[in-house]
Parts: C-alpha cells; sequence; structure tokens
C-alpha cells in the first residue's frame, strides 16, 4: 500500500482513509499481511494510530526511508524488502499478534514504543527501555522475544472510522520549560480546543504559570493530560495535579489516544 500524501501534508483525514483501507484489505481470506510506506518524521504518529483504531488479525507493517532514491546508496529498497520479509514470516503473528510494527534499517518496534531519535542516520527509530523487539537479517526475521502486551483499540477507534474529521475533537500539544507564557493556554481555550496534552519537564514538572492556566481549562471543561517530553522512561509516583496520559506514551502518541479518549 504505497503512501499518497507529503508527510508535511499528513491530516486526520489521510489517518482515517488509511485505517479504512487497511480494515478492507485485513479482512480478505486471501492477504497474509499488510506493507506500508511512509515518511519517517511523523511514521510514528501514524503507527500509532493504526493500532489505536484497528484490532488487526494479521501483520501490519510500516517501512520508510532515510535516504532519496537519488542517493548513492538509498535505503529504501532494503527496507522495503524487510518489511514484506517481516509481513510474511509465520513467526510475526506468534511474537507480535495484533500489534503494528515499523521497521527500518533491520530493526523492528512495536506501534506504542516506537520514536524517532535522529534526524538523518540510517537507524533513526529506537523503543527507548524496551530495545528493539526484533530485527530482520539477511532475510531472515530474529525475535527477541514475545511483546508483553499489545494496546487493544482505544474507545473512540469506531467513531474515528466513520466520522467526519471536521467534527474529530480539536487537541493540541503543549511543552512545558522554562519561562512557559500561559497566554497560550487561555487563546487555545477560548478558540475551542476540547483537550491539551502537556509534555512535562522530567518527572511530568510542570510551570507554574502554565500549571495555572492548565487547572483553569479544566474547569472549562478541556480534559488535560500529562506526559514527558524525556526520550526514555515514564512518569512515576503522583507528582502533579494534572491526569497523566495513557500507557505511558511520548507526547505526540499520547495526544493521539486524547483526541480518541475524547471522541469516546
Amino acid at each position: 500500500m504505497p503512501g499518497w500524501a507529503r508527510e508535511g501534508a499528513i491530516t486526520r483525514l489521510t489517518w482515517q482513509l488509511l485505517a479504512r483501507r487497511c480494515a478492507h484489505w485485513l479482512a480478505q481470506p486471501d492477504l497474509g499481511g499488510l506493507v506500508i510506506t511512509h515518511g519517517t518524521d511523523t511514521l510514528e504518529e501514524t503507527a500509532w494510530f493504526l493500532q489505536s483504531v484497528l484490532a488487526p488479525s494479521k501483520p501490519v507493517v510500516i517501512t520508510c526511508a532515510m535516504r532519496p532514491t537519488t542517493a548513492l546508496a538509498p535505503d529504501g529498497p532494503q527496507n522495503l524488502l524487510d518489511a514484506i520479509t517481516l509481513a510474511a514470516d509465520p513467526g510475526t503473528a506468534d511474537f507480535a499478534p495484533g500489534a503494528v510494527l515499523t521497521v527500518c534499517a533491520g530493526r523492528i518496534h512495536a506501534a506504542d514504543r516506537v520514536s524517532k531519535v535522529h534526524p538523518y542516520r540510517l537507524d533513526a527509530f529506537e523503543s527507548g527501555d524496551f530495545g528493539a523487539a526484533g530485527w530482520v537479517e539477511q532475510g531472515r526475521v530474529r525475535w527477541a522475544g514475545p511483546l508483553e502486551s499489545v494496546p487493544a483499540p482505544e474507545p473512540g477507534a469506531v467513531r474515528a472510522m466513520s466520522t467526519p474529521v471536521s467534527q474529530w475533537p480539536w487537541v493540541e500539544l503543549l511543552h512545558s520549560h522554562a519561562g512557559a507564557d500561559d497566554r497560550q493556554v487561555r487563546a487555545l481555550v477560548a478558540a475551542g480546543v476540547r483537550g491539551l496534552l502537556v509534555a512535562g519537564t522530567g518527572n511530568g514538572t510542570v510551570h507554574q504559570a502554565l500549571g495555572r492556566a492548565l487547572r483553569e481549562a479544566q474547569s472549562k471543561a478541556v480534559l488535560v493530560r500529562l506526559s514527558t517530553r524525556c526520550i526514555e522512561g515514564q512518569i512515576v509516583g503522583a507528582g502533579s495535579e494534572l491526569p497523566l496520559a495513557q500507557h505511558g506514551l511520548n507526547p505526540y502518541k499520547a495526544r493521539i489516544s486524547l483526541m480518541l479518549e475524547l471522541m469516546a
């Protein structure tokens, strides 16, 4: 299934159309798995959206290319071959049942774990504390072990597949940082935002000015969820008044989950 949109132009409609096409093909009895080509910059977001709205009974693998086809040594052809190998491998259904997977530079990652961590190197993706789920090596798949758990579709999955995207709730992502300005929160609330995902510093710390504005937003029926901008680890303990994002996701995926939560 080739990509059809420039990555900088990917929208919620792109996600919905892609999810619908995936559901269509996964329902075909003679289909063994799906391979999707995608740009690298927002691959992790698309992977998590598909994981959140599909319940794939067959492998769904997303791959990409860090180098263009005009490069002296493009990586796209090998990544595509690895993705097809992964989707067709009988062990994929055993080691990662129901999972949306990504593969790049021979490394396999699960949708809830994968993040792009480098702007240009070929192995630009990591899974943080978890490490890679497996590897594709010389046409063979080697797994680190079975995935401990695969997230089930979000409660808002059915509505995301059927509701016009113009009616999807507006959810934005904010980052806490030194000197954070609370006016951004008040401007978003005044404009009609329905949900705010906050990437806190460290173990979920939020700048005090931002925190006050977020509590005001909650009093006006705006759902607020807290994640961390740290690349590895999850927020532990209960050090914040703000409710935590689900699944220990990074902020970009947690924003998607908050949007689906509002749809439910």
